[in-house]
């Protein structure tokens, strides 16, 4: 709760585009915790030249970097209160690893990681993120109360950005807090002196974090002062973040003995916010932890926000920990229910794009907030379906809500982007001598699973379980699409991840049984991710032959057609996919069914084109690719294209292997919604492959085409819209039922990667996702192939 005060509170208009005379950003410094810093964490203080206080409700300091790319985000850190006049107000940000001497108590707190150097501010009224890179543009924003170019910053006021930042100094307003939106004018360099709006200083009590809490010194054996319920805060990050607390109080309820070392414990006597979490990770670091399950400890250490990755969320953690165990054997603290009654239906809350992170919890508005809530407690759940299966390095997925989005096989959908399952949870397991089951989509978890409730890159929130639920087994099979008619073309598509000759005989047999029995032959077969012949070797070879040679004797021996192939042999290292790899889309044929057009001229760096004539339209070269000179194809595959003739009719095939999804922020990050960066060039590649089959169809308009292949992105992705622009490709995906739609399993959620599209001559077909990889624990690659049966001659009349 807020202090009243006998002063008035004034909320005035935002006045950027005029000096300031009441709220300024009063000292800005991103130096802290830095190599020769004191200060242990960066800070913005504003001020109030004005005489009535200055609400801040609904406020935020927003940070951009000095030099922004195009990718470049305003991060965010909401404000409430107000700054009194003549008053301060301090706005603590990311702590670093050095310095001394802790804040003076924030009066609101951040995470961003300030540059010491080079960077802006800006004092926004509103939350939701800037979008502005230049000055020019910035000015222009009625949102912008005040704002700091400092260092070499290209977005700032007046002449120049505020000199002289740097680990040691910050960048100031005199005491006057004189404004002429001119940043290099109004702003010196010198010894940062944050003041909070108590008027406190570094070490003048209240707030001093890198002592004990409060309470250094005392019985080792009584606790402090300190409880986690205090250390989880209201937030994703912690109040104390950067601070020493000391002895305190809770029950160990897991201990992880390998990798991130430590334990977690518990405070048994809740308080009575639902928001903040009473469970806490205990970092050890290389040390094995000597407590076990059950000993009630006293913890000191130091109070830190780990961040798994750049853009997740962070795990509030004591580091540096000595603890005492005052007895063992204790009983646990009840376990939170996480079911369908308690997890809510919304997500996760939005910031513009900014972090999430000073955003107080809503646990039981948002899925994403109530995990967080509950973040190092021990958590249970019965009786739950897999829904994503397990891995080598022993995880698996579960959901909690058996009913959402659930397809026909088990697993949860994908949907849209709104909509990911927020039932999922990640599963691992503490239990170092028990095997971890070997679990397919749809199996169950029967009975309770129990443990702490941790977080990392990879899926985000899990369960590290100290009890495991029992393996039932539900019998997944994997599916056999019928055999294609005398007067059906069938093509399919299949992403045989990274496969060369070097690979075991093994793994070419399973893939090789996947296309002559499960996909029952087609006559097409348009593969991704085929490497040179010897793999990952970067040594410039470029040809597959020998890895075909081994994949078609494969399917040949598994009772298949003996193939032939086509393809494009890549330029070195210059189609992405693994270094040294080569990888490129290859098309496999049974030449007793249907016959490939061949027309010389294609090669890696040469584009085929269309060509009209009387009797159609046909390519310059085939097999070809689509302009690989464009930009859209950098460092990625090009599209391989290739004339098919069957029962007399001419069918073009394009064969895709769009961008891969690196680089995406996730859905489970501290910045939300996330962007998806990735999705710029699958576009460009996108409208490439579409502006290509206008031109097939300009030159016939009954063209039968057909794209297929791995296009890394969903149905309902911006990619696949501008693929079908025009209306002139149909994404079969979308004519299946809505829980039939998915390609792949990633993070528990089933979605579609892998797609068929045909042309509107395309009238007569039968469509098919072939299950046969991406629900099940054992698997020839990750990704289902699928296939297309197109009754040609039907076609032709239709």
């Amino acid at each position: 709760m807020g202090v009243a005060s006998a002063f008035a509170i004034t909320s005035l208009p935002a006045a950027y585009a005029t000096p300031s005379a009441t709220a300024v950003i009063s000292e800005v410094y991103g130096g802290g915790g830095n190599s020769g810093a004191t200060l242990t964490r960066d800070f913005v203080e504003l001020g109030n030249a004005g005489s009535a206080a200055y609400d801040l409700a609904g406020y935020s300091v927003q940070y951009l970097p000095g030099a922004p790319s195009a990718s470049s985000l305003w991060q965010v850190t909401a404000l409430s209160g107000a700054v009194a006049p003549g008053g301060r107000f301090l706005v603590a940000e990311a702590a670093g690893t050095g310095g001394s001497t802790a804040l003076p108590t924030a009066d609101a707190t951040g995470s961003v990681a300030m540059s010491a150097t080079s960077g802006t501010i800006a004092l926004v009224s509103g939350t939701t993120a800037l979008t502005c890179k230049t000055a020019a543009d910035c000015a222009a924003d009625s949102r912008i109360v005040d704002l700091v170019g400092y260092g070499s910053a290209l977005v700032r006021e007046g002449s120049g950005p505020a000199a002289g930042a740097s680990n040691t100094a910050a960048v100031a307003r005199g005491a006057a807090l004189g404004d002429t939106d001119d940043n290099a004018a109004d702003l010196t360099a010198g010894t940062p002196s944050p003041v909070n709006s108590a008027g406190q200083t570094p070490g003048s009590g209240d707030g001093g974090g890198d002592g004990d809490g409060g309470d250094g010194g005392g019985d080792p054996t009584t606790p402090g002062t300190v409880r986690v319920h205090d250390i989880q805060g209201t937030t994703r990050l912690s109040p104390l973040a950067g601070q020493t607390v000391s002895r305190v109080p809770g029950i160990v309820t897991g201990v992880r003995t390998s990798g991130s070392k430590g334990y977690w414990i518990q405070d048994p006597a809740a308080d009575a916010d639902s928001r903040t979490s009473e469970g806490v990770f205990v970092y050890t670091g290389s040390a094995t932890p000597t407590v076990a399950v059950g000993d009630s400890v006293l913890v000191s250490g130091k109070v830190s926000e780990y961040y798994p990755s750049s853009t997740s969320q962070s795990v509030t953690e004591l580091t540096a920990p000595t603890a005492t165990v005052l007895s063992s054997g204790n009983a646990l603290p009840a376990a939170v229910t996480v079911d369908a009654t308690t997890v809510p239906a919304a997500y996760i809350p939005t910031a513009g794009g900014g972090s999430v992170e000073s955003l107080a919890l809503e646990p039981g508005v948002y899925a994403q907030d109530f995990y967080e809530s509950a973040e190092g407690m021990r958590v249970a759940f019965s009786d739950a379906r897999v829904v994503g299966a397990s891995d080598a390095y022993g995880e698996l997925w579960v959901t909690v809500k058996p009913g959402e989005n659930a397809t026909t096989r088990g697993g949860t959908l994908y949907p849209s982007y709104d909509q990911p399952g927020t039932g999922r949870l990640e599963v691992m397991s503490l239990d170092t001598t028990t095997a971890f089951p070997s679990a397919d989509v749809g199996d169950e978890l029967s009975g309770t699973t129990t443990g702490p409730l941790d977080y990392s890159t990879y899926g985000g929130y899990n369960v590290q379980a100290t009890r495991l639920g029992t393996l039932v087994d539900n019998g997944l099979k994997q599916e056999v699409t019928r055999r294609q008619k005398s007067d059906e073309l069938a093509v399919a598509t299949y992403n045989v991840e990274n496969l060369d000759a070097l690979d075991a005989q093994e793994k070419i047999d399973r893939l090789a049984q996947g296309v002559a029995v499960n996909l029952n032959s087609p006559d097409v077969v348009a593969l991704e991710e085929i490497q040179d012949d010897n793999g990952a070797t970067n040594d410039g070879t470029v040809t597959s032959e020998a890895t075909l040679k081994r994949f078609t004797d494969a399917i040949r021996a598994a009772g298949g057609p003996r193939y032939q192939w086509r393809y494009i042999v890549p330029t070195d290292n210059q189609d992405g996919g693994e270094p040294g790899g080569n990888i490129r889309q290859v098309f496999l044929f049974n030449p007793k069914r249907v016959s490939f057009t061949d027309r010389a001229g294609g090669d890696a760096v040469t584009a085929t084109s269309v060509v009209k004539t009387r009797k159609g339209a046909k390519l310059t070269a085939s097999p070809g690719r689509i302009d690989p000179a464009s930009d859209a194809w950098d460092n990625s595959r090009k599209p391989l294209v290739g004339e098919f003739v069957f029962h007399g009719e001419t069918v073009f095939v394009i064969a895709n292997h769009f961008t891969s999804k690196g680089g995406d922020q996730p859905l489970h990050g501290r910045y939300q919604p996330p962007s998806r960066s990735s999705e710029t060039q699958r576009q460009a590649q996108a409208a490439e492959v579409n502006s290509f089959v206008k031109s097939l169809l300009a030159a016939d308009k009954n063209a039968k085409t057909v794209v297929l292949g791995d296009l890394n992105d969903y149905e309902f992705s911006q990619t696949v819209s501008t693929l079908t622009a025009g209306r002139v490709l149909t994404p079969l995906i979308t004519t299946l039922p809505a829980a039939e739609r998915y390609t792949y399993v990633y993070d528990g959620n089933s979605q579609t990667l892998d797609h068929i599209l045909t042309s509107p001559a395309v009238t007569h077909y039968d469509y098919d996702v072939v299950h046969i990889n991406a629900e099940f624990a054992d698997q020839a690659s990750d990704h289902d192939p699928q296939v297309v049966r197109i009754d040609v001659s039907r076609c032709r009349r239709g």
